[in-house]
């Protein structure tokens, strides 16, 4: 297991694939932006952009301010995260395995010759002309399923049923601004409650649940963007621990690996 494994995004999906290969043996970097605007951020290593370390699962991730010390950390227990959102230590750690985990819904900048083994999680990649394989990433019958020649499924732009519910669950910011919070991660929620505000505009549950996601507080937003996720099923540690969706999609990874080895 010493094949070197750098996974550009660290949001929960990307997460749950970095902390997948780590718990296999895998040494594993992690690159993000400055910024990252995750929303499932208990269970996002982009966390550590913003608070140096975190921890989900018990696989800690910690902020390095260098590729020579991220590198030395992928030997220890820790997954290095590198600020580094255009990818640009890749060329120079020459890593064994890229994994472009950004859900972007288009690729920025991914390419086959960034690694031996190049795997996209997502729409916006074809096998084999961008990467060596893409995993699908919409939920249903095909989640997490190895693509070696085509794409995934293009972005419907309906989030994946969740308890009955699909674009309900979601926050969205009605205008431009700073996000304000109210409420936080793993808090119970009413219909009609106010969750946060945007430049002082309400944002409301539209359904009950628990608050599964949520931006940072102080976040710059657009009008429309996600900012925030419900999960109407009630079960709090759900906020707390990699979901089904990054677990399958983790697999797919995984899988990709050992084809492309």
């Amino acid at each position: 297991m010493d094949k070197l494994i750098v996974v550009r995004g660290g949001g929960d999906i990307a997460t749950g694939t970095a902390h997948r290969l780590k718990r296999c043996g895998f040494p594993v970097i992690i690159l993000e932006t400055p910024a990252p605007t995750v929303i499932r951020r208990r269970v996002a290593f982009a966390s550590a952009v913003f608070e140096g370390e975190t921890v989900v699962e018990g696989i800690k991730a910690k902020l390095y301010d260098n590729r020579e010390a991220a590198m030395a950390a992928v030997k220890t227990e820790v997954v290095p995260v590198l600020v580094d959102g255009a990818g640009c230590c890749i060329e120079k750690i020459h890593p064994d395995v890229v994994v472009d985990g950004i859900l972007a819904k288009r690729n920025l900048g991914t390419h086959t010759g960034m690694a031996p083994a190049v795997i996209g999680i997502g729409p916006g990649f074809a096998a084999p002309m961008d990467v060596h394989a893409v995993i699908e990433s919409k939920r249903g019958h095909d989640l997490g399923k190895v693509i070696l020649n085509g794409s995934a499924l293009p972005d419907t732009g309906i989030p994946g049923n969740i308890g009955g519910y699909t674009g309900e669950r979601l926050l969205r910011a009605g205008c431009e601004g700073i996000v304000s919070s109210i409420k936080d991660i793993g808090d119970a929620i009413k219909k009609g409650e106010v969750v946060c505000t945007v430049s002082g505009q309400p944002v409301f549950a539209a359904i009950d649940g628990i608050i599964r996601g949520l931006i940072r507080n102080g976040s710059t937003v657009y009008s429309g963007m996600k900012i925030g996720d419900i999960d109407p099923r009630n079960e709090k540690t759900y906020c707390f621990t990699i979901s089904d969706k990054a677990r399958a999609i983790s697999g797919g990874v995984m899988e990709a690996l050992f084809i492309l080895s």
